[in-house]
């Protein structure tokens, strides 16, 4: 019998041909929620269980498991990015460098987000920074409701917002979502791309932002399931026409595929102490 799974996944060149119905499976049906932007919905994910099938933020997820939320993770990355351009400062107030950061005050959508993470850790591997050496300023709640932020996360005044704040010298740095098109917002970190390309060097791992998660249950009772719903993004995948040759797979699917690039990013995860342990990525998987 066919299963209908209710199904969190963003409109993206990798996911098309799965949302438009192109690609089917006698074994399961994917209801999409109507959420054009999937972050804002990641809370229904790990609380309400909402969700039979969705993309997670990978750090949403550690942090979910950690706690006992019965989600498992699919092989399949849905988006990953290099987060070295996305920390910036305001060049109308001075030059700022990674080393000027101790003691600054930097905002941020939520300090347990996955952007912020690979930031924090990049600064703490790079530059010599840990994270409680920066003055944090979070503008959102956690995803996962269990998960506490350390001490020095103070929350943004109501109604204020990240770049307004920056831009009135009450922040001295931000970590924002994408790449800042106001000329005045320049990165911290100095040149971003070769940055980006030397950490990739050094550790084989891509700095992956959202996988596919099911629940527990469902990967359990429905074999098939899990398998299917890798199979019809990997399709998707090869319809969009991805990766475009010479370029780098940013949307690996299979278990070895994705080895280094979760032990990466449990080990950022859990050198910030956000996690009590290293997962290994076989028990994360449904």
């Amino acid at each position: 019998m066919q299963a209908r799974l209710r199904t969190l996944l963003g409109d993206y060149p990798v996911t098309r041909a799965m949302r438009s119905g192109e690609l089917r499976s006698p074994d399961v049906a994917l209801d999409f929620a109507e959420v054009k932007v999937p972050n804002t919905a990641f809370k229904r994910v790990v609380r309400a269980l909402e969700f039979d099938v969705a993309e997670l933020a990978i750090v949403t997820f550690l942090l979910a498991r950690a706690n006992g939320k019965p989600l498992s993770l699919l092989p399949a990355v849905v988006t990953a990015r290099f987060q070295h351009p996305l920390l910036v400062y305001n060049a109308e107030r001075g030059h700022l460098s990674p080393a000027d950061l101790p003691g600054r005050r930097i905002g941020l959508r939520s300090y347990s987000v996955t952007t912020a993470t690979w930031v924090r850790g990049i600064l703490a591997d790079d530059y010599g920074i840990p994270p409680e050496r920066i003055e944090w300023v979070a503008f959102e709640e956690p995803h996962v409701a269990e998960y506490r932020d350390p001490p020095n996360v103070q929350r943004a005044p109501v109604g204020a917002e990240l770049i307004a704040m920056l831009s009135e010298g009450k922040l001295d740095a931000a970590i924002v979502g994408e790449r800042p098109s106001d000329p005045r917002l320049k990165a911290v970190i100095p040149d971003p791309d070769a940055s980006a390309e030397a950490w990739y060097r050094r550790t084989g791992a891509l700095q992956v932002n959202h996988m596919l998660v099911i629940k527990s249950a469902l990967a359990d009772a429905h074999h098939r399931a899990a398998e299917e719903i890798v199979r019809l993004f990997s399709e998707s995948k090869r319809s969009a026409g991805l990766p475009v040759p010479g370029t780098l797979d940013t949307q690996p699917i299979g278990r070895e595929a994705n080895r280094r690039n979760l032990e990466v990013a449990i080990d950022c995860v859990y050198r910030q102490g956000m996690i009590p342990r290293r997962f290994e990525p076989e028990e994360l998987y449904a």
